[in-house]
């Protein structure tokens, strides 16, 4: 099969490329409209559709469409509610509705989740039938996808739209919608991806993946996914609320014309860098001090990425945020990719795949979904109660901004905390291969 790389270096670029153009940054556009505090809600969402769309998608894709027509389908409904979302919030302007645009928002969400699993699906017939090891070929393609979502990330930045960056309104939709449509006609030149049309039939709980549950009679393995649920509840909070937190510091004098400020996504767009660099150390970590310790040094570094963003500022405190995006990779890379080999290398083989979608489910699902309401309500406790103005009609933003210290310490104490009970609480032990180098 000619030029299989390219082709699917091009698919893992559009298919983050679309999620990057809004996930870091609408925050910061929902806080400019008056929705700072529903913010929550709108990457709430994101782990409400994962706990059963890509389990349901996943079904069609192997039973009656194949999955490089069902992405382009996804793709391209998630694409017209998105820029549906986007146009409604350039004609509504201040006076745009939260139903409306949450709706339409939701819409898209709910076809655009299930596509990043399909994706790979596609992306791993399409290596097998050219002969490679996914295992092997996958990773090198699929680091093209975070280069992707950085790409978008300062494409919304930079590009301006009426006198404003993209960042700061709704155009952001727009372009992710796009770019969704793009990738909707690029899976039609794609090769067939077979569906299995086997009369075998299976029960609603092997098709859903719900075997995995009974992994939870299983002390270690209920611990675990016990954990990795409250872990997932840091997962989406600083992509929701990192934006509007940096765009606050520019109603002080002190800091207006700041780069953390003017160029907030760009600076963020760090964590994302250092998220692909920080893959390339796993290797050696695992090898060295097994899983447990690389998942609790992950833990151990969420706490930093919240207490740098307590401690630093976009003005002369920005090397601290810049500290923030790069203890990220850490943070983010050392649990998902070392959870995930844990699930493969103490599980069945009979239900390898659904245990991984199990520790997606309890992550990306459950514990995104309650962190960002959780989330929500600390910044709505602890920042957005100043935002009302007093009685000389201003709002104290330096108030506002000592609130945002207060909720990131406050983070980071959970994760402190979640950090110390899976030390106790987590029992594996380590064996060190005897033929490694000391």
């Amino acid at each position: 099969m000619k030029g299989y790389k390219l082709r699917l270096i091009l698919l893992s670029f559009l298919e983050f490329a679309v999620w990057g153009a809004y996930l870091t940054s609408q925050g910061r556009y929902l806080a400019g409209v008056g929705f700072g505090e529903k913010i929550g809600m709108f990457y709430a969402i994101q782990g409400i559709v994962s706990i059963f769309m890509p389990a349901v998608m996943g079904i069609i894709a192997d039973k009656w469409i194949p999955a490089q027509r069902l992405l382009g389908i996804c793709h391209l409904v998630a694409g017209a509610a998105m820029i549906g979302a986007g146009i409604y919030g350039v004609s509504a302007g201040e006076a745009v509705q939260y139903g409306t645009l949450f709706g339409l928002y939701a819409v898209s969400i709910a076809f655009f989740m299930p596509t990043i699993a399909i994706s790979n699906s596609v992306a791993y017939t399409i290596l097998e039938k050219a002969g490679k090891d996914p295992v092997k070929d996958f990773p090198p393609i699929r680091v093209w996808g975070t280069v992707g979502f950085i790409c978008s990330m300062w494409f919304v930045d930079l590009v301006h739209f009426r006198g404003a960056a993209m960042q700061e309104t709704s155009m952001q939709y727009v372009v992710s919608g796009a770019l969704s449509i793009l990738l909707a006609l690029y899976t039609l030149t794609l090769p067939e991806c077979p569906v299995n049309r086997s009369s075998e039939k299976k029960s609603l709980v092997d098709a859903m993946g719900l075997r995995a549950f009974t992994l939870f009679k299983q002390r270690k393995m209920a611990v675990f996914f016990i954990f990795s649920m409250l872990l997932g509840v840091a997962l989406q909070i600083t992509n929701g609320f990192a934006n509007p937190f940096l765009a606050d510091f520019g109603n002080l004098a002190e800091y207006q014309g700041t780069f953390g400020v003017e160029h907030s996504n760009m600076l963020i767009s760090l964590s994302q860098i250092s998220e692909t660099l920080c893959i390339l150390l796993i290797p050696f970590f695992l090898k060295r001090y097994g899983i447990k310790n690389v998942m609790l040094i992950a833990m151990l570094a969420w706490v930093l990425r919240f207490g740098f963003f307590a401690v630093g500022n976009p003005g002369s405190g920005v090397w601290l945020i810049i500290l923030s995006m790069i203890v990220y990779g850490v943070a983010f890379d050392f649990f998902n990719i070392s959870g995930s080999l844990f699930v493969n290398e103490t599980t069945d083989k009979s239900i390898r795949s659904s245990a991984q979608g199990l520790f997606m489910l309890m992550t990306n699902g459950i514990g995104a979904a309650a962190g960002t309401i959780g989330a929500q309500a600390v910044v709505n406790a602890l920042v957005n109660s100043h935002r009302v103005p007093g009685v000389d009609g201003i709002i104290d933003w330096h108030a506002v901004v000592a609130g945002w210290s207060h909720a990131w310490w406050l983070f980071a104490a959970y994760a402190l905390i979640v950090a110390i009970l899976f030390a106790i609480l987590f029992r594996y032990k380590y064996q060190r291969p005897q033929n490694e180098n000391k």
